[in-house]
């Protein structure tokens, strides 16, 4: 007899696999990740790497915590570090919610916040972004939710929130504030200097975006310490392993990798945003390294057009409010022109 999904816990009954297309040898613009290759810092660290795998690695991360204080100007407790930003995620939830709590997302963003609320039993209460896509200051404090998170720069759509906004919910709601800054360092403003001034902001970052180091898995909140404390009594000890805990530090010592990487965004998002209005899209503003674009044509035509082609991006055109949407990395001029020319031919097929 097949089993049922009645097997499944309640609150997980109704979750799909993630995003996992088949690649072959097609280029990738759909996850975001940095278009310069693997951190070469981290590479280095990992050629060389003699440790003795038959050891745990530190409990808390210690050493990866220390580079990240020094690099922010705050202190090893202020960093709680996982097995990637999503761990921490995870974590959150787990420390400061209860089974029935309310949680609010806003929509659209980063689909797997839905998915982390109802892993741990909470309500999702979807709050709808402006229509500049911008906080709902008000939408959200009046939800009286338990914990709210919100991805700044934005996933999908790529702008950064107002920090007025972030600070004014701080400020009106007693539960846990989220920022996700997985492409934080695209943007160039954080909230990481203003942990120590809110009781209740934690603030999440990820070695897999400007880093280039995805494939590690590595990932830190940062907060004051009480909320630290909190949390790294719930994370499961060993969690990063001590590979790719070393790599992370490498890297942080690199940080011309980080500029350079930053450089290259900044100088190939005018050229494709532009590229992509010419060719029909609604391009909407971004200060990630990503680009969220309505399609001319229906947007699964396009992208199972375009991955015909060997090229794959991101399609949101079936959730709401980014209706016939798709969603591209910034690529190098060579990748964007290959993007461009590729997405003409579609159009002209398809229209």
């Amino acid at each position: 007899m097949r089993m049922s999904r009645e097997r499944m816990r309640s609150t997980a009954r109704h979750f799909r696999k993630y995003y996992n297309p088949e690649v072959g040898d097609a280029v990738r613009m759909d996850t975001n990740t940095n278009v310069l290759g693997s951190n070469p810092a981290a590479m280095e660290f990992v050629a060389k790497f003699k440790g003795d795998v038959n050891d745990y690695p530190n409990t808390y991360s210690d050493g990866l915590r220390d580079a990240l204080a020094d690099l922010y100007n705050l202190e090893r407790d202020n960093f709680v570090a996982g097995s990637g930003s999503d761990e921490l995620l995870d974590i959150a939830f787990k420390t400061f919610t209860e089974w029935g709590d309310n949680a609010v997302v806003p929509v659209p963003s980063y689909t797997l916040y839905d998915y982390f609320v109802s892993m741990n039993g909470g309500n999702v209460l979807s709050v709808d972004l402006t229509e500049d896509f911008q906080l709902d200051v008000d939408a959200m404090v009046s939800a009286e939710a338990k914990i709210m998170i919100m991805p700044s720069p934005n996933n999908p759509t790529g702008n950064s929130f107002k920090r007025k906004d972030i600070e004014e919910i701080l400020e009106r709601t007693s539960g846990i504030v989220i920022v996700d800054e997985a492409y934080g360092e695209y943007a160039g403003t954080s909230m990481i200097p203003r942990v120590n001034e809110f009781d209740n902001l934690i603030v999440m970052r990820t070695f897999s975006k400007a880093y280039a180091m995805a494939g590690l898995r590595v990932g830190y909140s940062v907060s004051n310490k009480n909320v630290t404390d909190m949390m790294n009594c719930v994370k499961i000890p060993y969690s990063l392993n001590m590979l790719s805990e070393g790599a992370a530090i490498a890297a942080l010592k690199d940080q011309d990798f980080i500029k350079r990487s930053v450089d290259l965004v900044n100088k190939n998002r005018g050229p494709l945003t532009n590229g992509l209005k010419k060719l029909g899209f609604e391009t909407f503003p971004s200060d990630a390294n990503f680009i969220l674009a309505r399609s001319p044509v229906d947007h699964a035509s396009f992208t199972n057009g375009l991955k015909d082609k060997g090229v794959l991006i991101r399609d949101f055109g079936s959730k709401r409010r980014t209706e016939n949407c798709v969603r591209t990395t910034i690529g190098s001029k060579e990748l964007n022109d290959l993007l461009l020319k590729k997405a003409e031919e579609v159009l002209k097929e398809v229209q």
